[in-house]
């Protein structure tokens, strides 16, 4: 399963059905999971781990060090889950010492091509990084998240799940769940009605979810009068509890 004409590490750990393509290239530290897939000309470093069932495109970059003039050759980590899809030039770095020292994505995610993901993010699950989507270093991506093409995230940004970056977008502050943004720098647009519908929500909990983006975002509210209003709603409501948890949460405050 392996090609002969790759290069695999001794101290590389992979499952006895992974298949490696001519001239890729793992390195020590690395453990690949079973049926994954590492095409041609790949480099994959370590340590990282890769789950089950992931493929990873000719040319892609996976695991090597992150791009932070503080780094100093440190064991950092990249952890990555199942079912991911890696397209070509993806590059994928490691975390570093100034936070918790690793990367983490989830299941079942697609980065198209030339997508990045810097040093200690965190991936959700489901999402899509469509071509030329970067992140800066410690952003984070709910589930269900989807990135248009060269969107931009700042560094600490956090994402929330079900929402939607328009394409070319530069986004500098927190993107609340389900909300569709757009713009340099991104503003709020809509509610992800149509992404919502295909996830399974009910026509009921997505009306509430239009009402709430209403009173955040067309009741000239300031925000700490627009969350007392969304409080009490959240108490009964599991999808406004994630959006109005979201906000409060927020360091770098919202897109508005």
């Amino acid at each position: 399963m392996i090609d002969a004409r790759a290069v695999v590490s001794p101290e590389a750990r992979l499952a006895a059905d992974v298949r490696v393509g001519p001239f890729a290239v793992i390195g020590p530290g690395v453990e690949i999971g079973p049926r994954t897939i590492v095409g041609p000309h790949t480099v994959i470093n370590g340590p990282s781990v890769l789950g089950a069932d992931n493929h990873v495109f000719q040319f892609a970059s996976i695991g090597d060090a992150p791009q932070d003039k503080k780094y100093r050759g440190e064991p950092t980590r990249l952890v990555v889950g199942e079912r991911n899809v890696f397209r070509e030039f993806c590059t994928i770095n490691r975390g570093t010492t100034h936070d918790k020292g690793v990367t983490r994505i989830g299941d079942d995610n697609l980065f198209m091509a030339c997508s990045h993901v810097a040093h200690d993010c965190v991936v959700g699950n489901n999402t899509v990084f469509a071509n030329g989507a970067v992140l800066g270093g410690h952003v984070e991506i709910g589930d269900w998240v989807i990135l248009g093409g060269l969107v931009a995230v700042h560094q600490f940004a956090r994402v929330g799940a079900h929402a939607f970056l328009g394409g070319g977008s530069m986004v500098r502050q927190d993107v609340p769940p389900y909300v569709m943004v757009s713009g340099n720098p991104a503003e709020p647009q809509m509610v992800n009605a149509e992404g919502l519908k295909r996830r399974g929500f009910s026509e009921e909990q997505i009306r509430a979810i239009r009402e709430a983006y209403r009173i955040l975002y067309r009741s000239d509210l300031k925000l700490s009068e627009a969350l007392a209003r969304l409080e009490p709603l959240a108490r009964e409501r599991a999808e406004l509890r994630l959006f109005v948890d979201f906000i409060q949460a927020s360091s770098r405050s919202i897109v508005r």
